[in-house]
């Protein structure tokens, strides 16, 4: 097993450079048997790691994966035309 270097990223841009980067940084680190784990990082960046496809090789440290996170509850009411407003 890989030994875990924990990287805090909550400064870096949520951008494909900063993305490009960690990546590379992952696959630098792997080659050594490291691994580095992101914390602190931003629902933007995070969400670009999974558009990306990233999600897999970019560990998050202690935090919530872009797939776990909860959408914003949707209300949908049926109503007949000729029901009166309350």
């Amino acid at each position: 097993m890989a030994t875990p270097i924990v990287c805090d990223v909550r400064a870096l841009a949520p951008d494909v450079p900063t993305v490009g980067a960690l990546a590379r940084l992952q696959l630098d680190a792997r080659r050594v048997d490291l691994e580095i784990r992101l914390s602190h990082a931003s629902d933007e960046l995070l969400e670009l790691v999974d558009f990306v496809g990233l999600s897999e090789v970019l560990c998050v440290q202690s935090g919530r994966q872009p797939e776990e996170r909860e959408e914003g509850l949707r209300v949908e009411e049926e109503a007949e035309l000729d029901d009166p407003a309350v």
